[in-house]
């Protein structure tokens, strides 16, 4: 059992279980929550604004009088989908420079390497705030800000992932075959760091997601009235006293959707680690 699932008080199966299943509605949603989404997420209506959960809008309307069970279900797209836009590129870019630094070698591999490790002295969300400030507060300029804080992570890891498996006394043969680069790339090195990067992947949904609404919330990210999760936080804080749920909603979706994909990544890490398998 463990540690997490000894503090929610079920067997580990039935948490990871849950957390499967809460991962793939979210994912739905995500994809189909559009239309799945009962009225207008943009519709204004002030002579309603701030309206109690009923029937007809069980999770009540925010300040401007919108629907926030439509902008939930709206908003699932830009908060996942950004944040998977995020983890994509940043794992293009961040292996790419990481294999390549190992094969170059030398002086090219110290100084991206340098360039990394500068990058990993600031803090990721300190970072993309810079950035986001930069270029403007937009959801797309949030996105971008993440990616470049976010590669060196990537780059590091990959690299001595490659570093390693070129250590392997089958590469050495393959290079005596006269095996070419990209074919060592290909079919040696990527599906032998499939389960390092898998598990590194899956840890960070949680944290690019929550960079992203934070970045939102602080005003340099999505900007109301797009149904931003962190944006819809943001919009409804003057309200927390008198309209708990224009903020409890978002604020609750963010929370289930981070530990979901948190408790699939130790999930993974202690299936796929040979070295916690050992342990175990």
């Amino acid at each position: 059992m463990t540690a997490r699932a000894e503090i929610l008080g079920y067997p580990k199966n039935a948490v990871e279980k849950m957390a499967l299943i809460i991962a793939a509605v979210i994912m739905l949603i995500a994809i189909f929550g559009g239309f799945l989404a009962p009225h207008d997420p943009l519709l204004i209506d002030f002579r309603s604004k701030l309206e109690a959960p009923s029937w007809e809008h069980l999770m009540g309307k925010d300040g401007s009088g919108r629907d926030v069970l439509s902008r939930l279900l709206t908003g699932a797209q830009l908060t996942i989908l950004s944040t998977f836009a995020v983890i994509a590129v940043v794992l293009v870019i961040g292996c790419s420079i990481g294999i390549l630094s190992t094969f170059l070698g030398g002086w090219a591999d110290n100084l991206l390497m340098r360039i990394a490790d500068i990058w990993l002295g600031f803090p990721p969300l300190i970072l993309a705030l810079g950035f986001a400030a930069a270029l403007g507060a937009s959801l797309e300029a949030a996105i971008w800000a993440l990616i470049f804080s976010w590669w060196p992570n990537y780059a590091r890891l990959s690299r001595m992932i490659t570093a390693d498996i070129l250590s392997q006394k089958y590469i050495a043969s393959a290079s005596a075959l006269g095996v070419p680069t990209w074919r060592k790339v290909v079919f040696y090195i990527i599906p032998n760091a499939f389960d390092v990067l898998i598990i590194q992947l899956t840890l960070d949904i949680s944290a690019v997601m929550l960079a992203i609404s934070g970045l939102s919330f602080i005003g340099v990210g999505a900007q109301i009235p797009a149904p931003e999760w962190g944006a819809m936080i943001a919009d409804g804080r003057n309200f927390v006293n008198t309209a708990w749920w224009v903020v409890a909603y978002p604020g609750l979706a963010i929370f289930v959707t981070a530990l979901s994909f948190n408790i699939i990544g130790d999930m993974l890490r202690r299936e796929l680690d040979p070295t916690l398998r050992r342990n175990t």
